[in-house]
């Protein structure tokens, strides 16, 4: 994709080649009697199986990806030939000789060959010369040995020097005394010939080895340097063309570049579970309730945004050398992370992974851009907002949702400002920035009332009155009446029961070690039914008060616990703690009965708190203190009545509190219990003692499905009434409470809509300019000579701007409609 100006036809051979092979070779792997085929279930967990690495693991449907590709290369190189494109030598069109280029190189080599012959018809008269005239012994020393042989080279390298300064001095090289210094040298040379022979008999063998061995060492550096070369030059000239291409049809697609990270950005935020190994079933939102932020989440986030940043800068800073450096670091370090370190992170091959798959195909899409982008060259010209090149409703409900969102404006504009060459300060950047922004949706409204004109003396119509104004005003009636609304509707139709888990009653004399504690739990909470529920409200009739309790409750809102009358755990009082508990019953004038109650509930489905907690306390007659001295004593073997000490009716609302519904007591008076001490001896004879607590009739609500005439068992009957819950995608909003909605909603949605009913006189002066055309063109005229370097130009057509702003009167001026002058 980085070829320059498309792949050869190599490339594209290759492709299909090694489609093939692949194809050849994963269908030769699917046969069973493969070691790594037998097991194929109990390794498809593993992610670095071997046969899954290489791509020859047998699976169904193994070849249909690869058939698709090589479908879509043939397909390819059909459109190819079509085009005459196929059987292109070089596809690269700076390769090619330009037709100036061959005719100059042409004419080089005609104007060059009058002077090679003449140096070579020069220099052959030369040698003819010096031939005949050197002595016939020097002939038949050349010939006598072996050695002599070489002299020949050194005797044309003297003729060539002879030569080129024959050339040069323009005179004849046939004179005498340039004949007797070339038979000298000739001469000298012979005899230092000599000497060598001489001196390589005299050599040993292993400096003839060394000599050797030397040799082959030089070759083989220089064969080394030779293939380095061969594929460093052709590696070095590709990035070459590609960041100096010699032709290139400038484009951008920045804009869906970003739009690609964004989607990835989403990708990661929604689907981060996919990239941990132990966060299979987390859920962001909950991690973040909890103030708790995901490793894996963090780090890929921040990764993520650092990725876009340096896109950005590399965008604006117009460098394609780094697009590449960047690129290519992306694309190993992105791939040896999907199927090397992702799998082991997460123990699951990257095929099972849906969303990791996702992710990366969007960066492939990604990739495909980027490269497009660095072999067609940045833009020279970078101009404003991608959402403010057309004058419609679409981009200015665009351009200002992309002003809504938080920090991406002033970010965008402090980052533009530090990798843009300028003369401008932040402050005045930015000033041009909100006065170009200003600008352009001023432009878009003037552009809507161009389309749509409204005639002079005509009033609006009522389907833009009712619609627009209509909708306003149902609006502004839903927001100041929405807590009540919300929290009305949000337990009465969307609301969930939450029923209690577990209903524990404690009873405890004064401030001793209390005498009764039971729970009820699963089987011991009942439902109600429809029918009994409706006799229990229609036993309520003439009291109004319970009435419009009940009426906001339903069957399926009430459960009553049935507690056994026998306490769950031994009463274990020592003596000297039971006497001072009887002479506290005698002698004290108020001593209390306290009885506390716990109701534990579902918190997962919205309760604020999980246990809800409450306790009466009764203070005892003298009589009833009596009783219990005697109950203690052993001298009273009936039941002590405890009166007004049980409330057998509780709310449990959300909160912690769970209170007693004082609409359904009768008399004002909560209900009396029977106090009872029993005692047995265990097998090694000692004493041991419970408490037994009864009430003294059935329950206020008749059971139908209870057994008729089976005798009651000892025990409390505790009817709780539930308030539902909101659901936990609303939990958000109903934890603040009506009050808390008023205060934290409706308040600061009031304080942003009278903003746009009050100031408005204040800025008339820049909101009704009727041609913005002119100054809009300032502005891009700003924009325009900042690309091009005129730092200058730029400081002068900014104080020309602002000046504009400062001078009603030029403003006038400037936007005042031609037409009507």
């Amino acid at each position: 994709m980085l070829s320059v100006p498309r792949p050869s036809k190599r490339f594209w051979m290759t492709a299909i080649v090694y489609t093939e092979v692949t194809i050849v070779i994963k269908y030769f792997f699917q046969f069973g009697f493969f070691p790594f085929n037998q097991n194929i279930e109990l390794d498809k967990s593993k992610p670095f199986h071997p046969p899954n690495i290489i791509g020859v693991e047998k699976r169904e449907g193994y070849v249909h990806y690869d058939l698709v590709q090589l479908l879509a290369l043939f397909f390819h190189r059909s459109i190819l030939k079509c085009h005459g494109l196929w059987d292109e030598d070089n596809p690269r069109g700076g390769g090619k000789e330009t037709p100036k280029q061959h005719h100059h190189e042409r004419e080089k080599r005609t104007s060059s060959r009058p002077v090679e012959k003449q140096a070579a018809e020069g220099s052959s008269s030369l040698l003819e010369s010096v031939r005949n005239r050197i002595p016939r012994h020097f002939h038949s020393m050349s010939t006598s040995t072996p050695l002599r042989r070489k002299s020949s080279s050194s005797a044309s390298h003297l003729s060539q020097r002879t030569v080129r300064s024959a050339h040069s001095k323009g005179d004849s090289v046939s004179s005498r005394p340039g004949l007797r210094r070339g038979h000298s040298l000739r001469r000298g040379d012979s005899l230092r010939r000599g000497d060598s022979v001489l001196s390589v008999q005299h050599r040993s063998k292993k400096e003839m080895i060394l000599e050797k061995l030397r040799e082959q060492l030089i070759k083989a550096k220089s064969f080394t340097v030779k293939k380095t070369l061969e594929i460093y030059i052709p590696i070095r000239q590709f990035f070459y063309n590609l960041i100096h291409p010699e032709y290139s049809a400038v484009t951008d697609v920045y804009v869906l570049m970003f739009l690609a990270d964004t989607v990835d950005f989403i990708i990661i935020v929604f689907g981060f579970w996919a990239f941990g190994k132990h966060s299979a079933a987390a859920d962001i939102t909950s991690s973040l309730s909890e103030d708790q932020v995901p490793e894996a989440f963090l780090v890929m986030v921040l990764i993520q945004f650092g990725t876009m940043i340096i896109d950005r800068a590399l965008y604006l800073r117009k460098t394609v050398m780094g697009k590449v450096i960047f690129q290519v670091i992306l694309v190993f370090g992105i791939h040896f992370w999907m199927f090397f370190i992702l799998p082991g992170v997460t123990e699951r091959r990257f095929s099972q992974n849906t969303v990791a798959q996702l992710w990366y195909f969007v960066k492939c899409i990604y990739f495909g851009l980027s490269a497009y982008q660095i072999r067609c060259g940045y833009p020279t010209r970078v101009l404003g907002n991608f959402l403010t090149k057309s004058y419609n409703y679409l981009n200015l409900f665009l351009f200002q949702g992309f002003r809504l969102v938080p920090f991406l404006t002033e970010l965008r504009a402090v980052m533009d400002w530090v990798w843009t060459d300028t003369t401008l300060s932040l402050s005045n950047w930015i000033c041009v920035e909100d006065i170009y922004a200003h600008i352009f949706v001023l432009k878009c409204w003037r552009m809507s009332e161009k389309r749509y004109p409204q005639p002079r003396g005509q009033k609006k119509k009522k389907v833009v009155k009712y619609g627009m104004g209509g909708l306003i005003v149902m609006l502004l009636i839903c927001i100041v009446w929405f807590p009540l609304l919300f929290m009305s509707l949000v337990k009465s139709v969307a609301g969930v029961v939450n029923k209690p888990l577990d209903v524990s009653v404690t009873i405890t004399l004064g401030g001793f070690q209390p005498i009764f504690t039971m729970s009820a739990q699963q089987n011991q909470l009942k439902d109600i039914s429809k029918a009994d529920f409706a006799d229990f409200m229609n036993s309520y009739n003439y009291i109004p008060s319970a009435m419009q309790f009940l009426e906001a409750y339903t069957s399926a809102d009430v459960a009553v616990a049935e507690l056994e009358g026998s306490s769950n755990s031994l009463w274990t009082i020592s003596p000297p703690s039971r006497k001072n508990l009887m002479d506290v019953l005698s002698k004290e004038e108020y001593f209390p009965v306290t009885m506390s109650w716990t109701i534990q509930r579902n918190l997962s489905l919205g309760a604020k708190a999980e246990v809800a907690t409450d306790k009466h306390i009764t203070y005892l007659d003298m009589t009833t203190r009596q009783e219990l001295i005697d109950l203690l004593n052993g001298t009273r073997n009936q039941a002590v009545v405890i009166e007004q000490v049980f409330p057998c009716f509780l709310r449990a609302p959300s909160d912690s509190n769970a209170k007693p519904i004082e609409q359904l007591y009768k008399d004002n008076s909560y209900k009396n219990i029977l106090l009872a001490l029993e005692r047995t001896h265990n097998s090694s004879g000692e004493i041991q003692e419970w408490w037994i607590v009864d009430q003294p009739s059935a329950g206020q609500i008749q059971m139908r499905g209870a057994a008729v005439g089976k005798k009651r068992e000892a025990g409390l009957q505790l009817y709780v009434f539930s308030d539902k819950v909101s659901p936990p995608s609303l939990g958000f909003l109903a934890g603040y409470g009506i009050m808390g909605l008023y205060a934290s909603v409706v308040l600061v949605i009031g304080k942003f809509v009278r903003e746009f009913f009050s100031g408005i006189s204040h800025s008339i002066m820049f909101e009704e300019l009727p041609v913005v055309d002119r100054i809009l063109k300032l502005c891009t005229d700003i924009f325009l000579v900042r690309e091009t370097g005129e730092l200058e130009l730029e400081e002068d057509l900014y104080a020309k701007l602002i000046f504009l702003y400062r001078s009603p009167e030029t403003m006038i001026k400037w936007t005042r409609d031609q037409k009507t002058k």
